[in-house]
């Protein structure tokens, strides 16, 4: 039996405060808002009843952010992409900004069992005086539990349409990718934090947010397997490979916090979820 489910989450910002409303059909559920900064932004959990996706699954994410809204998505466990007997699963989110919308996008990480054909996309768009930050971290396999990846794939899709596309294909059987020195280095979790804006970032403020971050990366144990840049004028991305995820995931907090201070002036919000 495979899972389809459809989420559709809309942000609106009503008398100085944002409003979520959703619908949602098949196992993809929102759970309630929380407003832990006070009412201008707001908090969100998805969760996944059942637990991982198998091959044939898809996960269906719409979300639209309105003029002057700010919402926070994040989930409570990791996506697990289990044995697939021979369709994909496949995991899509499409988030849309409107003028003056901030969003972020802080879902934990997806775990690709050995045997897994997995797809995970995700697709924004921007309206000219919007900002987005998000991150996405991916695990291959677990091997420090004796579950390496041996079999399998994985496509990564993130696109700003016209902006930015970066699409990586992951083949366990490919061992000059996965254990070769100008690919993975045998290193199994990969993750990205990235600004984006809907407009050109201004220089100086472009330049002191890539300042910041290697800041940060200067003082990490993963700073030899790390880095920051800016692909374009509106992107800036920050790219990590590591062992597990702990530490990965440590780093992407640390900037994470840093341009969220710096680019809203906003203070640290760890999302309750993490907490538990």
């Amino acid at each position: 039996m495979t899972w389809h489910a459809q989420l559709d989450i809309n942000y609106s910002s009503e008398q100085l405060r944002t409003v979520a409303r959703h619908r949602h059909s098949g196992p993809l559920r929102v759970l309630q808002c929380l407003y832990p900064e006070g009412q201008e932004i707001c908090h969100n959990v998805l969760v996944h009843p059942p637990g991982g996706l198998v091959g044939g699954d898809t996960l269906d994410l719409t979300v639209t952010v309105g003029p002057a809204a700010h919402g926070l998505i994040t989930t409570p466990g990791a996506t697990r992409f289990y044995r697939s007997a021979g369709e994909p699963a496949a995991q899509r989110s499409h988030i849309i900004l409107s003028d003056q919308a901030r969003f972020e996008w802080l879902p934990l990480e997806s775990i690709c069992y050995s045997g897994c054909l997995a797809e995970n996309r995700l697709t924004l768009e921007l309206a000219a005086q919007a900002e987005f930050m998000g991150w996405d971290i991916t695990a291959l396999g677990l091997p420090g539990a004796g579950m390496p990846f041996e079999k399998g794939g994985f496509l990564q899709h993130i696109e700003v349409p016209g902006v930015w596309l970066e699409r990586g294909q992951l083949l366990a059987n490919d061992a000059r990718l996965m254990n070769g020195p100008l690919g993975l280095a045998g290193l199994r979790c990969m993750a990205s934090l990235f600004f984006v804006a809907g407009s050109k970032i201004e220089r100086k403020r472009r330049d002191q947010g890539l300042e910041l971050a290697r800041n940060l990366l200067a003082a990490h144990a993963l700073q030899l397997t790390a880095a920051v840049t800016c692909p374009n004028d509106q992107v800036m991305v920050l790219r990590v490979l590591a062992p597990v995820i702990e530490p990965a995931m440590d780093l992407l907090r640390q900037v994470w916090q840093g341009w969220r201070q710096y680019y809203w002036n906003l203070p640290t919000a760890i999302p309750r979820i993490w907490a538990t």
